[in-house]
């Protein structure tokens, strides 16, 4: 089978984008490598600017100086290619501006000014406190123009009314049209095969429901803890951080009806309906259907690590650091099967997979000397090693009696297309914001359902007490998560283990 390496793009539109938190982390770990990656694969006009936005008093050179050591830092082959940074460079400005208050807009709205005709995209790289003292600063310095977009960075809020309270601030000066709210799981390539997958092959959708799946597990698991996000981390915790988002965005692409269209709006409506159809945990069934977890004291990869709380700097916290949940959707498609959702911190391993889990044959013609019929089993890896994997049974080679065993056809995206890796996800999402395309970005309405169900979960937990329970670093969180799926006579997938 020939192949080739990831194709590039076509071309952005010339554009302006401002970056407000441009001397943050956000920026140098992620922002910065993908815009130089992109451009590096001629995909931005030379016209285009990139302009970092934060109070500190810089002049261009040091922040170029800057730009140029976090790409450095996060871009392996960066040193290598000076000519190409250079050109990068030469593209990137800055600007000491006061977020909320009136120092330094001026000097942007003049830089600006200059190229009124580009596509105007501001970045919000900041705390999401600062999104609506931002959007009003925007629009009091008439830098709105038709063709500005606004990009919002997770989280959005921490509980519904506070969601609802940040997109009403912000849709004050923009339009829904304008707006993108960003999850970066949604970049992924994995995600987007994903939707491939499933609409683009006859042969998996026939068998895509409750006649032919057993059950689905999501994993996003960490091996890191909370280092320096401690105090953030510790008003938010692991419902709020992964579930709200991330999981919940990648349970709606497994879950969602065929689009008429892949256009955004028509993505997203069916995205909507799967968020409606979640059956609510609440006070009744919130002890049996989800399980918080926090860890202690551990080792990982061979090393001592601290716990939560030693981190944290504190002696007491329930905020949980894991979580897992057996969800369910109350539709024709998904009526009876469950959806195991787990994510943590401090875990055995860094991995972030969907496990489609299909079930038994009907009826075994063969004998016992056969061995164990397993169930077929579709892995989709989204981190590390991005590809997927089709579990069938086979019969193992050799004469005599049949012999069965499970075997994987397993596809990795740097081998098949020539040992090339994959762009990262912000590096298509900074072009699809800019390109003005909303299909990988959250709508309005699909934010607020996604809250509707997370906050009864959380009051739940407020309620009744329930507890963070403690696990150990490196394990695979609290023994209580292996009950929630054992009970059911179902294990969690032990490859990603």
């Amino acid at each position: 089978m020939s192949t080739a390496p990831f194709s590039n793009s076509s071309q952005v539109p010339p554009f302006d984008l401002v970056v407000f938190g441009g001397t943050g982390d956000l920026a140098a770990r992620k922002l910065f490598p993908a815009l130089f990656q992109r451009c590096r694969r001629a995909q931005v006009p030379e016209t285009s600017r990139i302009i970092g936005v934060s109070r500190r008093p810089l002049s261009n050179e040091a922040y170029q100086a800057f730009v140029r050591d976090a790409i450095c830092d996060h871009v392996k082959d960066a040193a290598s290619t000076p000519e190409a940074l250079d050109r990068f460079l030469r593209r990137v400005s800055f600007c000491s501006v006061d977020a909320t208050g009136e120092a330094g807009w001026p000097d942007l709205v003049q830089v600006l000014s200059q190229v009124p005709e580009h596509v105007r995209t501001f970045y919000f790289a900041v705390s999401p406190d600062l999104f609506a003292g931002i959007s009003q600063r925007i629009r009091q310095f008439g830098l709105v123009t038709p063709d500005s977009h606004v990009v919002l960075e997770k989280p959005l809020g921490k509980d519904g009314e506070s969601a609802r309270a940040v997109n009403a601030a912000v849709g004050e000066v923009f339009q829904e049209s304008q707006v993108f709210r960003i999850d970066h799981y949604l970049g992924k390539e994995t995600v987007q095969n994903l939707m491939a997958l499933r609409f683009a092959n006859r042969m998996f959708e026939p068998l895509w429901n409750s006649t032919h799946i057993d059950h689905i597990q999501i994993t996003v698991a960490e091996d890191l803890g909370v280092g320096e996000r401690g105090g953030y981390y510790n008003t938010s915790g692991a419902l709020r951080d992964m579930v709200q988002n991330h999981i919940l965005q990648l349970l709606c692409l497994v879950a969602m009806e065929p689009p008429d269209e892949f256009e955004a709006d028509a993505v997203r409506d069916e995205k909507l309906k799967v968020l409606k159809a979640l059956k609510r945990i609440d006070e009744r069934n919130v002890e049996q259907l989800t399980v918080r977890g926090q860890y202690r004291s551990g080792s990982s990869n061979g090393e001592p690590v601290p716990g939560y709380l030693q981190e944290l700097g504190s002696d007491e916290s329930n905020t949980e650091t894991f979580v897992a949940i057996k969800a369910e959707i109350a539709n024709w498609r998904w009526a009876g099967v469950p959806f195991y959702l787990r994510t943590g911190k401090r875990l055995a391993g860094r991995t972030s997979e969907i496990v489609i889990n299909f079930r038994p044959i009907s009826h075994s013609i063969f004998d016992a000397t056969a061995g164990r019929i397993s169930q077929n089993r579709l892995v989709i890896r989204l981190q590390p090693n991005e590809g997927m994997t089709l579990e069938i049974m086979i019969k193992d080679p050799g004469p005599g009696n049949i012999r069965l065993r499970r075997m994987p056809l397993d596809m990795s995206f740097a081998e098949a297309y020539g040992g090339a890796n994959s762009p990262d996800a912000y590096e298509r999402l900074l072009m699809d914001a800019i390109r003005g395309n909303q299909t990988l970005f959250m709508r309005h309405d699909e934010v607020a359902a996604a809250w509707r169900w997370i906050d009864p979960i959380l009051a739940a937990w407020k309620n009744t007490s329930q507890r963070a329970q403690a696990y150990a670093a490196g394990t695979w969180g609290p023994s209580a998560s292996v009950a929630l799926i054992e009970r059911d006579g179902r294990t969690w997938n032990e490859d990603a283990e």
